[in-house]
């Protein structure tokens, strides 16, 4: 591998329309709630959508592009520790550090979670998820407090996510917000494919993802 640094593409399209469309979806959903009022369907609408993305996201960390799939960055024991001791040498490599993506998997996992138990949530008043009925009121009502808990779970983390991207500008000298925008970034590394065909096979994960949840929540 060569270790001159260059500009050479980390992200791939469908990673970073992924990564931006989920935020939107957390900030939108977290707005609707505390709005309430006529503003809940947009929360139910936010939900799905979150769903669908996590979906996406899973599908993508095997069928994405180089630094998107799973093999590639989820870290094993060995390279965590090391990662830990501050083993690791050289320029940075392209993708997530073995921290980084393990706030990835935690992140999907609590997004993951929101998205599925509000399917079963009620506030016993007007609101019911579209799964509700297909379990008991004590279910429902246990995953409706889950559900409220695990919201400022995610807000932990969204807020570790920001710190961890303010020690890395200010301290490190390092953007990660710019090549999740432009997919680009000054690392040494084999770039990571993101041609048409890879980003119509990410429309065509996307869809049916879409797809499976309009069934899940409709049918």
């Amino acid at each position: 591998m060569n270790d001159t640094l260059r500009r050479i593409r980390v992200w791939d399209l469908p990673t970073r329309l992924f990564h931006w469309l989920l935020a939107a979806c957390v900030v939108g959903s977290f707005v609707t709630i505390k709005t309430g009022g006529h503003l809940m369907v947009w929360h139910e609408r936010f939900g799905y959508a979150a769903l669908a993305l996590v979906l996406f996201r899973l599908v993508w960390g095997f069928a994405g592009g180089r630094y998107a799939r799973f093999t590639q960055f989820v870290p094993g024991p060995a390279r965590l520790f090391g990662y830990l001791r501050g083993n690791a040498s050289g320029p940075p490599a392209p993708g997530h550090n073995p921290l980084g993506a393990l706030s990835v998997l935690a992140l999907l996992a609590a997004v993951g979670f929101q998205a599925v138990s509000g399917l079963f949530t009620n506030d016993d008043i007007a609101f019911e998820g579209p799964l509700a009925r297909y379990v008991s009121g004590a279910w429902s009502s246990s995953l409706t407090t889950w559900h409220r808990w695990n919201e400022w779970v995610i807000i932990g983390m969204i807020a570790l996510h920001v710190a961890a991207i303010a020690f890395y500008r200010v301290v490190k000298q390092r953007d990660l917000v710019r090549p999740m925008l432009t997919g680009d970034a000054p690392l040494a590394g084999v770039p990571s494919r993101d041609d048409a065909w890879l980003r119509l096979r990410g429309l065509v994960v996307a869809a049916v993802c879409v797809a499976a949840v309009l069934w899940l929540v409709r049918g």
